[in-house]
């Protein structure tokens, strides 16, 4: 059994929000300022300085999955980490976006060299992660998502899964607290593959190991 790699993409293996405020300004003259709490209080309109509402922040992110997914970069090291991670472990990329957007997502990883199984997911990340161990059936599993409500998600669906807790926007991570239901936050590759590849050669569940953030 080979050990396996469950990971999230935006802000993981690529950037999005610094892209997202940028296309936010250009195309529709909203400002939004990096940091922390409710994305809609940081997202404010520039002629009246006026907070978008839920629905138009999430009319706002339809509109750029994934029409202005181009403008995404790769997270520095990301790419060479999963490689080698890959010669020894399945890896598949859990994004939560609809599901009209798989193929994109997959084309897009692909240009950056990143070649594994995409899935889509809306919701919790804990069920998707669960009904992914159970088809692989591995020896262990590392999940690494930048959102705290998905690794509380994870825990109660697989808690046998190890959770590491990764930001990787610069600008975006000095805001977010180290989520209490990771085992490890970590928020670079180089760092988070030594983390990871531990895990593996251990091969033992999370729920045997005495791990805190």
């Amino acid at each position: 059994m080979r050990p396996l790699l469950i990971t999230d993409c935006d802000e993981v293996l690529l950037h999005m929000v610094k892209h997202f405020g940028t296309w936010l300004g250009e195309a529709h003259a909203i400002d939004f300022e990096l940091g922390a709490g409710d994305w809609t209080d940081r997202m404010r309109r520039r002629d009246d300085g006026a907070p978008l509402t839920p629905e138009e922040m999430w009319e706002k992110l339809g509109g750029f999955f994934p029409a202005e997914m181009a403008r995404q970069t790769l997270v520095p090291h990301a790419r060479e980490a999963l490689a080698t991670l890959s010669e020894a472990a399945d890896i598949v990329v859990l994004t939560n976006l609809h599901d009209v957007c798989r193929t994109p997502r997959i084309e897009q990883l692909a240009a950056f060299g990143i070649r594994h199984r995409v899935e889509c997911n809306q919701g919790g990340k804990g069920a998707p992660v669960a009904k992914l161990v159970a088809e692989y059936a591995p020896s262990v599993t590392v999940f690494v998502d930048d959102l705290p409500v998905h690794h509380e998600s994870v825990s109660r669906h697989a808690p046998e899964v190890h959770r590491l807790h990764m930001v990787s926007e610069p600008e975006l991570a000095p805001h977010i607290p180290a989520s209490p239901h990771a085992h490890a936050r970590i928020d670079d590759w180089p760092r988070a593959q030594a983390w990871i590849a531990d895990r593996f050669a251990a091969g033992v569940p999370a729920v045997r190991q005495e791990e805190t953030v």
